[in-house]
């Protein structure tokens, strides 16, 4: 890549990585926060931990029929209107859990926040796409990942200090966690309306020489991938064969999440609040400097399925020994799960933008995600199950590292397919 382009997409970085990563932090600590406030939340409002488990992953069930039609949506009416009324949306519904005093109120509200998320996080991976060359784009995701380990190292404490409200002008800590969290996604839903930028066309903030310098580059990549029709999103073997790997990766994700509070607090032999916040912050720290490292030498390196198996491997074993090690060696595990199953999503995410273009990316970054949504939906489930058929609270966290590590094996299949795939096009060359 030359000089003048290294200097636009650095230009690009520093206007837009920023906006999507605080939005991503507000995004991610919102659909998690209910980890916090679980104990609190079921003492107060009688719900039991199967309906915990149940709401906590029926927010992906909106969430994933919506991604699809949601990305092809922001293609039309632009980021800037698609993501803006979605953070105003998600912000209020989020807020609104304060109120959701009843499981019923607890799992509609959770299918309607998973609603209005549906269409963030895939557009942010379509809007990488659409900003930034393909050989910059696994360390550009990565950045823009660090939301995720953000979220929850800044946001736990944060969670945790909101919980110590409890009692303030006669209401419980989780009401004052989910309302101010939710205002604040509210303001930033105001914001993306005056700063975000549709394309590269419209940007504000590049010379006209520096816009057209950087489309020349996306569209020689556009014209070499295998296809920009929707049709042929869904109906490509690859794009099912990733949409299965991402599926396990959320598994791994919030199997792991939704439940990690409660499993740090026992560790230490405290409840969930400040402290215990503190000490669950710190898996999320060292995920911070794999979600930086780790895809950018796969930039450096060009090899995207190795780097990702290995560190989706990683997470597996750090979920398994987790599950029966002493406290400091458990919380160093939690730390390698936390690299792993983080630091492998944006590697992941150079997969699709690879194969697809044009409207059969936006439609094939929504079914992936979709999938993924169905891993996040299950992941608590299976999770509660296995501890409830094996009578054993490390039962569920071995369930999720043996799923973990299948996953790490199906990468390494989509390798050896992507092989065989182009030495048939080698053949037919000839």
């Amino acid at each position: 890549m030359n000089t003048v382009l290294e200097n636009i997409v650095k230009k690009t970085s520093w206007r837009l990585i920023p906006f999507m990563l605080a939005l991503y932090v507000l995004a991610f600590l919102d659909r998690s926060n209910i980890g916090f406030a679980k104990n609190a939340y079921q003492l107060d409002t009688g719900l039991s931990n199967e309906a915990f488990a149940l709401g906590a992953g029926i927010f992906f069930a909106a969430y994933a029929f919506l991604g699809v039609p949601a990305n092809l949506l922001m293609r039309k009416f632009g980021a800037r209107t698609w993501i803006g009324v979605t953070t105003l949306i998600w912000g209020a519904l989020s807020a609104g859990m304060a109120y959701a005093d009843t499981e019923w109120k607890f799992l509609v509200v959770r299918v309607l926040l998973g609603a209005a998320e549906a269409g963030f996080f895939p557009g942010m991976i379509y809007l990488t796409s659409q900003w930034f060359p393909q050989q910059k784009r696994a360390g550009i995701m990565g950045l823009f990942y660090m939301g995720a380990p953000l979220a929850l190292a800044f946001g736990s404490p944060l969670s945790g200090a909101l919980l110590e409200m409890h009692g303030f002008m006669g209401h419980p800590g989780w009401y004052w966690m989910f309302l101010i969290e939710g205002l604040v996604a509210i303001i930033a839903g105001v914001v993306t309306f005056a700063y975000l930028d549709n394309s590269p066309q419209e940007a504000r903030f590049l010379e006209q020489s520096e816009k057209d310098a950087l489309l020349a580059q996306l569209n020689s990549e556009e014209s070499v991938k295998m296809t920009s029709h929707i049709s042929d999103a869904v109906s490509n073997a690859r794009v099912w064969h990733l949409s299965i790997i991402y599926m396990i990766i959320q598994i791994s994700v919030y199997g792991l999440i939704f439940f990690l509070p409660t499993q740090v607090a026992a560790l230490i032999g405290t409840t969930v609040g400040f402290k215990a916040s503190c000490v669950v912050a710190i898996p999320w720290i060292a995920a911070l400097f794999g979600t930086y490292y780790i895809p950018r030498y796969s930039d450096r390196t060009g090899e995207r399925k190795k780097v990702a198996a290995g560190t989706l491997l990683l997470a597996g074993i750090g979920i398994g020994v987790s599950a029966f090690a002493p406290p400091v060696i458990a919380i160093i595990a939690l730390c390698f799960a936390a690299i792993g199953f983080i630091a492998v999503q944006p590697v992941f995410w150079t997969m699709p933008t690879n194969i697809l273009s044009g409207a059969a990316l936006a439609a094939g970054i929504g079914f992936v995600n979709m999938f993924g949504a169905f891993g996040g939906f299950l992941a608590p489930i299976i999770r509660v199950h296995a501890e409830t058929f094996f009578n054993n609270n490390t039962a569920g966290l071995l369930t999720l590292a043996i799923i973990t590590v299948i996953g790490s094996l199906a990468i390494l299949m989509l390798q050896e397919q992507t092989k065989q795939i182009e030495e048939k096009k080698e053949v037919e060359s000839v």
